[in-house]
């Protein structure tokens, strides 16, 4: 592993132990040529998995772009981050075993939207306005209602705002 500090391939790990999810090892590294000290995480990558862009593009899947985004999406909202990393490992869980080795972009959205909106309305509606491309107000209206009427029953006007739903 290469150190980000000074570029020497010579790092040594001196930590290893699995994320507390398991669905990963997280190591303890250090450079013997410039001290630096950093952490690594190894994850199981069932397939080599390819994105195929509403361009045409082709590029390779990057998990850490998936869980940015997320992280935009849920920016100040009070939602757990091993909601969000069991989230997160749903989806590329779900993209592996599709079968392909390459996913369209909109599949990808698509997941993320119905992850996001069992995690939290806001950032549910947060990301369908960069992912669907909103322009106007009357989009964020017309997300809402459909929002509203999946859940009809909850937070009539003197409620108290409902909580975050679990996705299980």
């Amino acid at each position: 592993m290469r150190c980000p500090y000074c570029g020497s391939l010579d790092t040594q790990v001196k930590d290893s132990r699995p994320t507390d999810d398991a669905s990963a090892i997280r190591r303890r590294r250090i450079c013997p040529d410039c001290g630096g000290r950093f952490t690594t995480f190894e994850r199981v990558q069932l397939r080599e998995l390819f994105v195929l862009k509403r361009s045409g593009r082709r590029v390779p899947f990057d998990r850490d772009k998936l869980e940015q985004s997320v992280n935009v999406a849920l920016r100040k909202r009070a939602v757990e981050p091993e909601r969000v990393e069991r989230m997160i490992n749903g989806i590329v869980r779900q993209l592996e075993s599709l079968g392909e080795g390459e996913v369209r972009s909109d599949t990808v959205g698509e997941l993320v939207m119905e992850g996001l909106k069992g995690l939290d309305d806001v950032a549910y509606v947060r990301f369908a306005s960069v992912y669907k491309n909103f322009r106007e107000a009357k989009d964020f209206e017309e997300i809402l209602v459909r929002l509203a009427s999946e859940y009809p029953d909850e937070d009539g006007p003197d409620d108290e705002p409902r909580q975050a739903r679990s996705p299980e």
